[in-house]
C-alpha cells in the first residue's frame, strides 16, 4: 500500500477502496493510543515519542506473534 511517501491503494473498487482508507485510520488510531499508553508509562510527553518508530516496534511484534502457531503447544512462550 506503502510506496515511500505515495499512497497506492491496492484495492481496485471504490467500496474496497474506502473500506482500506478506513482500515488505515484505524491503525493510526491503534498506534496513537499505543503512543499515548507508552509516554503515560514513562511519565513522558506523547509528542516527543515518535510515530514512525511505534510503527516500526508494531510490525516487529507482530510478525513474531504471527510467527507463532496458536495449534501447535511447543509455541508457546
Amino acid at each position: 500500500m506503502l510506496h515511500g511517501a505515495r499512497l497506492t491503494p491496492r484495492s481496485r473498487t471504490p467500496d474496497l477502496v474506502r473500506q482500506e482508507f478506513h482500515g488505515l485510520i484505524m491503525a493510526h488510531f491503534a498506534i496513537c493510543a499505543l503512543i499515548h499508553e507508552a509516554a503515560l508509562n514513562a511519565n513522558e510527553d506523547p509528542d516527543r515519542l515518535s510515530f514512525l518508530h511505534a510503527v516500526r516496534v508494531v510490525r516487529r511484534k507482530m510478525a513474531a506473534a504471527i510467527a507463532l502457531s496458536p495449534t501447535e503447544p511447543d509455541n508457546l512462550p
